[in-house]
């Protein structure tokens, strides 16, 4: 049984093994696979893994021998689905692997705003401080976090994580989802609607997945909502955000400041406004890629296809 990896970089770029996979059956793992050699790549393949390289009705087509697609990520757009249900091929996904990971980094950026670590590291080494007249110094405000609010729109698994970090912070927390489920045991929280968790915030957390009803959500109508010294942080879906509108409200000083870690376009034109746009944040799709969480994710990739070959696939996109 042929399987191809046709883009496993990202997954593993060298600290992880493919041995589990490979034990599995002959394994071709590529680091990047463009668009147009899918096809040849993948030619006599029963098994294909993708995690951005689209596999397309055309490309489908032209392999008679795929049975099983497994996406190496929850999002699974880049493959169609349409076309492979009607050539019988299941296409599974993962669909909690980077909770934690995801959580940590949403405080990793907007810690880094309360405080610009790096901005004041840099200025030590420097030697700003050697050079000071005072024992101490601080280049821009400083803000706590203890007694603020944290919104959070999009109150699943990740939402629940941030909000469980932000209660151990002394945060009030209120969230908004069209399903609330069971109510979190944090001190303080309550359920509101979107304008209301972008009205009262003074961090807003963006965990909601990408919708028709949910792109653009973040624009230059719902920004207007939100405090002046708000923080907007974004590890969920780049078009949940429209880039020009929230560079825009960065500029003029309608909002303290942003962390993203998506973009609506991956990897961004150079010209994109956010990444020159003030204090603002750009991290490179890397929330989820710690060691531990890409570990999980191969170990339910290969959970997953284990279970496909054994007749009782889990995880499956229908």
């Amino acid at each position: 049984m042929k399987i191809t990896v046709l883009d496993g970089y990202c997954l593993n770029p060298g600290d992880l093994s493919w041995d589990t996979l490979r034990a599995l059956g002959e394994l071709d793992a590529f680091d990047r696979t463009r668009a147009d050699q899918v096809v040849e790549r993948a030619a006599g393949a029963e098994i294909v893994f993708t995690n951005k390289t689209p596999l397309s009705a055309e490309a489908l087509a032209q392999l008679p021998t795929l049975r099983y697609i497994g996406v190496l990520a929850t999002g699974y757009n880049i493959v169609d689905v349409a076309a492979a249900q009607r050539q019988n091929i299941v296409v599974t996904n993962i669909p909690t692997y980077g909770t934690a990971s995801v959580a940590q980094f949403v405080f990793a950026l907007l810690l880094e705003l309360c405080h610009n670590v790096k901005l004041h590291s840099d200025a030590v080494r420097a030697g700003e401080w050697t050079r000071s007249p005072d024992w101490s110094f601080w280049k821009t405000p400083l803000v706590e976090l203890a007694g603020k609010t944290m919104g959070i729109v999009g109150f699943g698994r990740i939402g629940r994580h941030t909000a469980r970090i932000a209660d151990a912070l002394g945060m009030r927390v209120i969230a908004s989802d069209t399903f609330h489920g069971e109510d979190p045991a944090l001190t303080d929280f309550r359920w509101g609607s979107v304008e209301e968790v972008l009205g009262e915030s003074d961090a807003v957390s963006l965990h909601a997945p990408l919708f028709p009803e949910t792109r653009g959500m973040i624009n230059a109508q719902s920004l207007r909502l939100m405090k002046p010294s708000a923080f907007l942080i974004n590890t969920s879906r780049g078009p949940l955000v429209v880039d020009q509108d929230l560079a825009d409200a960065l500029n003029a000083g309608r909002l303290a400041g942003a962390g993203l870690d998506v973009l609506s376009i991956e990897p961004p034109a150079a010209d994109n406004p956010l990444l020159s746009a003030r204090n603002c944040l750009v991290t490179p799709h890397m929330a989820w890629a710690t060691r531990e969480a890409r570990a999980r994710l191969m170990d339910l990739a290969v959970e997953n296809l284990t279970a496909f070959l054994a007749g009782s696939p889990k995880n499956v996109i229908r």
